[in-house]
C-alpha cells in the first residue's frame, strides 16, 4: 500500500473516466425514465446500481488519485478531501433551494413537506431513507454522502499516517453498523451509501495494471453479472447484493473501457463525460425539468417520449462541451468552474 505520492500532479485514467460518463449516460436514463414513465416502469432494479456506483469511484479516487497527489502526512490532503465534502453540501443545499423556486413554476413535479422542518432534516442528513413516491423530499440526494465520506475520509487521514489499515478497520465497523440496525428492523441509506464508497477505498489501494489484468477476463465477468442479474431479478436489491453489483457493474464498464481505442468518437464524447461528471449530473437534471415542462400540456405518445429521450442525451453532451470549451478559452471560466465543481 502507498502512502506517498507517486508524482506532484496524477495522472488521469481514462478507462476510468470513461466508466463515470458512462454512469452519467446512464443515469439520463434513469432520470429520463423517472420524469416521462413514472415510478410504475417495472425494472427499476436493474438500474440501482447507478447511485452507488457514483460513491463507489469516489471511495475509490480518495485511494487511488488522492494518495497519488499528496503524501498522506501532508495536512493538505486531510483539507482537500473536508473542504471538497463541504463544498459539494453547499451545492445540494443551493441546488434544492433553487428546486423549490423553479419547480412550482415548472410545474414538473410535487414538492414534500418544508426541507427546514427537523424531521425532514433528519430525514435527508442523518437517515436518508427518503419517501420513493408522492413526490421528492430532496433532489440531488447523492451529493449528500458522497460529501459524508470525502470529509469522513479526511479525517481518517490523520490516524492512516500511523496505522494503514484504518480504512480496512472502519470500513468493517460500518457494515457492522448496517448489520445491527437490520437486526433492529432500522435502516439508514446514508450509512448504507458511505459503506460503498469506503469500500470503493479499500478497491483504489490495488495498483492500476492488476486491476487492469483482473478486469480481462471478460467471460467470467459475463457470468458474474448474469448470475448477479438472475440474483435481483428473483430477490430484488437488497444490500448485501448491492455491495457485490456495484463493484462488479464498475468492472463491467470499465472493461469496456479499458478495451476501447481513445481515438474513436463517442469514446472520447464519454470520457469528456467522466471529467465532468459532477457537472454532467446536475446538468442533465436541469435539462428534464425543462424538457418535461415543454411537453406537460401536450399528449405524450411515442414520437414525444422518442424526441424527448434523444434531446436529453444530446443537451446533457452538449452542455458538458460547452463548459470544456468555455473553460479553455476564459480564465475567468476556468477559475469559476474549480470554485464551484473542484
Amino acid at each position: 500500500m502507498q502512502t506517498k505520492a507517486i508524482s506532484p500532479r496524477a495522472q488521469r485514467i481514462p478507462a476510468l473516466d470513461f466508466t463515470k460518463g458512462a454512469l452519467v449516460l446512464t443515469m439520463v436514463l434513469y432520470h429520463w425514465i423517472n420524469y416521462f414513465i413514472g415510478p410504475q416502469w417495472p425494472y427499476y432494479l436493474y438500474l440501482r446500481f447507478l447511485t452507488p456506483s457514483f460513491i463507489f469511484i469516489s471511495g475509490f479516487m480518495v485511494s487511488h488519485i488522492y494518495l497519488s497527489k499528496y503524501d498522506a502526512a501532508d495536512p493538505r490532503l486531510s483539507k482537500r478531501l473536508f473542504t471538497r465534502g463541504l463544498k459539494l453540501l453547499a451545492i445540494f443545499v443551493v441546488l434544492n433551494v433553487a428546486r423549490t423556486l423553479v419547480v412550482p413554476v415548472l410545474g414538473t413535479g410535487v414538492l414534500v413537506g418544508n426541507l427546514l422542518d427537523l424531521g425532514n432534516l433528519f430525514t435527508v442528513f442523518v437517515s436518508g431513507n427518503l419517501p420513493v413516491a408522492g413526490g421528492k423530499l430532496a433532489s440531488f440526494i447523492i451529493l449528500v454522502p458522497i460529501a459524508y465520506l470525502l470529509m469522513f475520509s479526511g479525517v481518517l487521514m490523520l490516524p492512516y499516517r500511523f496505522y494503514r489499515y484504518t480504512f480496512h478497520v472502519v470500513c468493517t465497523f460500518l457494515l457492522l453498523s448496517i448489520l445491527i440496525l437490520g437486526l433492529i428492523g432500522a435502516q439508514s441509506q446514508n450509512l448504507e451509501l458511505t459503506t460503498i464508497g469506503m469500500l470503493g477505498v479499500l478497491v483504489g489501494f490495488t495498483p492500476i495494471a492488476a486491476m487492469n489484468k483482473f478486469v480481462r477476463h471478460p467471460y467470467l465477468l459475463a457470468f458474474a453479472y448474469l448470475c448477479y442479474t438472475i440474483a435481483i431479478t428473483i430477490w430484488n436489491v437488497p444490500y448485501p447484493l448491492q455491495i457485490v453489483g456495484v463493484p462488479l457493474s464498475v468492472m463491467v464498464i470499465y472493461l469496456v473501457g479499458v478495451s476501447g481505442s481513445e481515438s474513436r468518437t463517442i469514446r472520447s464524447e464519454v470520457i469528456l463525460l467522466g471529467k465532468y461528471s459532477l457537472f454532467g449530473y446536475i446538468s442533465q437534471i436541469a435539462i428534464l425539468q425543462i424538457l418535461k415542462a415543454s411537453v406537460r400540456h401536450v399528449n405524450v405518445g411515442f414520437a414525444v417520449l422518442s424526441i424527448s429521450f434523444i434531446a436529453a442525451f444530446a443537451l446533457t453532451i452538449i452542455s458538458v462541451e460547452v463548459v470544456d470549451r468555455a473553460r479553455a478559452r476564459a480564465a475567468s471560466m476556468d477559475r469559476l468552474y474549480k470554485a464551484v465543481f473542484a
